[in-house]
Formats: C-alpha cells, sequence, structure tokens
C-alpha cells in the first residue's frame, strides 16, 4: 500500500514516497537517478509519487520486466563486453551466422565494451554510428547496428537496462537523408550478354563446368551456396527440376558447412527441357565422385590442386631468407641457367637451410570452388575483361589471342606481350548474385505470375492476397516455354557473331542451333 512517510532532518520536515513492492520482500521508495530517497516538500505530493510509483512496478512485474532494486544496483555495473562475450557463448544458430556475430562485435567492443549497459545513451550509439559510416560500407554499419540492437534487446529482457537505447524509431530524421543510406544498384545483363560471360568464364578455367553452373544460375536464380551445394540426386533431367534442400557456406576456416537454404527456402524450382538435359549431359560426361569433406557428390566441382597443402616451409619462406622474390625461388628451381650463379648459389642456400621440400604432383579437380577464387579470377575478369589487382602486379586487361572468338586467354609469363588483344568489359559491377536479380527481372519482363516468381526465387509473400494466390501447371508450362525461347535467341545472337566456339559445350550447341535455324 502507497504511503506518505514523515521524516525530519536538521529541523525540516519533508516526506519519502513508499509503496509495496510486487515481492513484498522489502518496502520500495522512490529514488532519484543516484539512488537516493527523493524528500517532497508536502505530503500529498509524496502520496501521489508512491502511488504513481506502485501502479507502474505492479505493471512492471505483470509484463516479467520488474527488477528488484537491489537486482537493478548490481546490474547497472555490468558492462557491454562481459554481457555481449556471454550472450555471444549462449548462442546456437547457423555455422555462417557465428562465423559473422564476432566481426561486427569487433566493431562494438572498442566503442561500447568498458561501459556499463544501463550507461549507453542513444547519443552515444548515433555519434559512434556516425565515425563507422566514415570507415566503412553503409551496409556494413546498418549490420553492426544491427547486433548491438539484438544485445541491447536481451540486455533489457536480462533486466540490465530500462529500454533498448538502440532501437530505431521508425521515420526517424529527414526524408532526405533515407537515399544516403542506399548502396549501389545491383547490375544485371541481358541474356545474351549473360551466354557471352558463361563462355568466356569457361575460357578462363579451361573446362565445361563454368559454362553450365553460369546458364544454370543464370536460368533458375540459385542463390551461390545453392548452386555449389547441388548434389547429384537433386539434379535428374527426367524430373526437368531441380530441388533445393542444402546449400555450402564456406567458412573462414577454409571448411564448407552442409546446411539449409537461406531462410529455410526449400523448393524445386522447375527447368526447361534443355537445361535439364545440359545439367544432366555435363554429370554423364564427368562423372562425379563424392567429395572427401562430405561423401556427398556435387554436380559441380572446384578447380586447382585438391587436397591440403603439404606440410612444410614455402616458397615465400625461401625468398625472405634469400631476400629475393618468388619469382626468382621459381626460376632457380625450373629454370636455373637464367639465374645468375651467385643469385642461384644463395637461393640453393636458403633451401636448404629451412629445409624447403618441392611439391610436385598433378594438377586435379578440388572438391569445391572457393568463393572468392572464382569470383576474382574467373567471374569478375570475365565480365569485365580485366584482372584484379595483386601485389606486385596492378589490375590488367585479359590477355587473349586473335582466334577463335572471343579469344583463348594468353597465360604464363610475358602473357601480355604474346597477346594479340583482350576483351572488352560486358557489363562492369556485374556480380554472381546480379545473375538471381537478373532471372527475377527477365521474369518480370516476361509477364510471369508473382506467385511463381516467388516460388522459383525461394521468397515468402505474407501478404493476404498472397494466401489467395497459388502456382497452376499451365503458369509453369508457360514460363518454360519462355525460357526456352529466350534461350533459342540468346544462342542466336552468339551463333551471329561467330558460328564456333573454343568451349566444347557451347560448340556443340551452337553447331545444333545452326542446324536447326
Amino acid at each position: 500500500m502507497a504511503y506518505a512517510e514523515k521524516r525530519v532532518a536538521r529541523g525540516k520536515t519533508y516526506y519519502r514516497a513508499c509503496f509495496q513492492r510486487p515481492d513484498r520482500k522489502a518496502q520500495g521508495v522512490v529514488v532519484d537517478a543516484d539512488g537516493r530517497a527523493v524528500r517532497y516538500p508536502t505530503k500529498t505530493t509524496a502520496q501521489k509519487a508512491a502511488e504513481k510509483a506502485e501502479v507502474e512496478a505492479y505493471e512492471e512485474a505483470k509484463a516479467g520486466r520488474y527488477v528488484p532494486p537491489e537486482q537493478e544496483a548490481a546490474a547497472g555495473r555490468v558492462t557491454f563486453g562481459a554481457f555481449a562475450t556471454e550472450w555471444l557463448a549462449g548462442q546456437s544458430l547457423a555455422d555462417s551466422t557465428m562465423q559473422n556475430y564476432p566481426r561486427s562485435l569487433a566493431h562494438l567492443l572498442p566503442k561500447f565494451g568498458d561501459k556499463a549497459v544501463r550507461d549507453i545513451t542513444t547519443v552515444m550509439i548515433d555519434a559512434w554510428e556516425k565515425e563507422q559510416q566514415a570507415q566503412f560500407a553503409v551496409s556494413s554499419v546498418r549490420t553492426y547496428r544491427s547486433l548491438l540492437h539484438l544485445i541491447l534487446a536481451d540486455a533489457v529482457d536480462a533486466g540490465l537496462a530500462p529500454k533498448n537505447v538502440a532501437e530505431r524509431r521508425r521515420g526517424r530524421g529527414r526524408r532526405h537523408g533515407r537515399s544516403r543510406r542506399r548502396g549501389p544498384e545491383k547490375a544485371i545483363t541481358s541474356m545474351t550478354g549473360s551466354l557471352l560471360i558463361a563462355e568466356r568464364a569457361s575460357l578462363l578455367s579451361g573446362r565445361d563446368d563454368e559454362f553450365v553452373a553460369h546458364v544454370l544460375k543464370t536460368y533458375t536464380g540459385k542463390r551461390w551456396g545453392e548452386l555449389v551445394g547441388l548434389e547429384t540426386q537433386f539434379a535428374r533431367p527426367e524430373s526437368r527440376a531441380f530441388r533445393v534442400e542444402w546449400q555450402l557456406y564456406e567458412l573462414d576456416t577454409g571448411e564448407f558447412s552442409r546446411c539449409p537454404p537461406k531462410d529455410d527456402s526449400y523448393r524445386t524450382i522447375d527447368s526447361p527441357a534443355w537445361l535439364s538435359h545440359l545439367v544432366g549431359d555435363h554429370v554423364a560426361r564427368t562423372r562425379p565422385q563424392p567429395c572427401p569433406c562430405h561423401g556427398h557428390t556435387y554436380v559441380f566441382s572446384g578447380r586447382g590442386l585438391g587436397g591440403a597443402r603439404q606440410a612444410g616451409p614455402t616458397l615465400r619462406e625461401v625468398a625472405e631468407l634469400a631476400k629475393v622474390s618468388t619469382g626468382t625461388v621459381s626460376n632457380v628451381l625450373n629454370r636455373p641457367e637464367a639465374v645468375a650463379e651467385k643469385t642461384r648459389t644463395r637461393v640453393e642456400k636458403a633451401i636448404a637451410e629451412v629445409g624447403f621440400v618441392r611439391q610436385v604432383g598433378p594438377s586435379r579437380e578440388a572438391a569445391h570452388w572457393r568463393r572468392s577464387g572464382h569470383a576474382t579470377w574467373i567471374f569478375t575478369p570475365a565480365a569485365t575483361g580485366w584482372y584484379p589487382k595483386k601485389a606486385p602486379a596492378e589490375a590488367h586487361p585479359v590477355p587473349v589471342s586473335a582466334g577463335p572468338w572471343p579469344g583463348v586467354p594468353v597465360r604464363g609469363r610475358g602473357a601480355s606481350g604474346r597477346a594479340e588483344a583482350c576483351w572488352m568489359p560486358i557489363k562492369d559491377r556485374l556480380t554472381r548474385h546480379g545473375l538471381r536479380h537478373g532471372h527475377r527481372t527477365l521474369m518480370e519482363e516476361l509477364g510471369t505470375p508473382k506467385v511463381l516468381m516467388d516460388e522459383r526465387m525461394g521468397h515468402e509473400d505474407g501478404s493476404v492476397g498472397a494466401r489467395y494466390s497459388h502456382v497452376t501447371d499451365s503458369m509453369r508450362a508457360l514460363l518454360m516455354e519462355q525460357l526456352t525461347e529466350v534461350w533459342h535467341e540468346s544462342l542466336g545472337d552468339r551463333l551471329a557473331l561467330a558460328a564456333r566456339s573454343a568451349v566444347p559445350v557451347l560448340d556443340r550447341l551452337l553447331q545444333e542451333r545452326a542446324k536447326s535455324a
């Protein structure tokens, strides 16, 4: 029961606002921000404050948010760093999420780690966000703040703070400020452009895998992890569909985690007859074997030296000890006559000192494509016509021979000097995910019903209208006919540029198209 308690100090009378705590363990007293009891000059004001505090305390208890004062005082000493570390250890989420959380947390701890959770304010967070935006991409800073919001929300539930100060009010700020948070628009290309990029990717890798994978991604809108994780059992040509049950997510350790698709977007993607035949013929020709990391058979494999590197000193360690470049060490091992005797002696001495053992063995397929390796050395050069910067070499055009069209990449030392031409850009800023955007845009152009588009993309529409819309067989059949027509048009465009191709699978397709035309 709330009441006003009369007190006298140094001859002056004041009142304290007292109320019954919900836990009934002790008497509650209204206190200020420093935790000292508030002194009211009159009994009436103290009585009203006590009644208000009692009502609020019981409402908090009813909502499950009431924290006794003694626990609240202890909570005020808990730092953000201590709570965030304990919070992260208690999470059990997907491997990709558990890998990304520490990255984002590394941007939060320097600013908030030593501060009590209760002392963090909105002003502090806004100032930190402004500092981060000056150094990092807007999308990255948005990810960091989302994690801060999530941690502080759990801290509120744990009684460490009265409210979540990282919560952003809807519509806060000026309207023109929204445009500053937008990233660059995702680039897309035409189906003919995508076919040309697929041909270049295959020429860069020296095999058909990249061509087939690129075409499959273009005409199904699969995510990269879903494409890499496509198992042969889910790519049966007779079903004319591809089932998305798993994806392969590459961790920072280099391992691949076999996990469910993003947002549990399990689905069956209808396939035109020509695409099912293309993938089925690829599987029959390559005869994939179970990978050593998961024991499953995948449609596509990576490229390079398979397996792990042998333990021991590296070529770079030899070069550092001999104070020469890695290229000089390579020449000593492969072409010793091209190196000065004094330098060769110094390198051979360094090899003996560190115990370097040359690793030999034929190049073979790797189990899976590395995310960065494929994007950097296959997809981006195919789309833009440029190799990226890699010390000591600067970014430079892909050197190619004059024929057959579009030119075969020239490799090895002095490739630029031996090249006769270079590739022109097909689409700058295009990424592999841009092919997924392109597939959705193509369906928009074809007038595909939204419910079918969402099904193929693995998106979920929670609106009421979506509950009353369903995919029919006629919708599926029409889309397959349209995709087939688009494919034939792109093959025709490619045939008009050159009748043959250095990519075997594309060369066969062009010859078949020429006969049918």
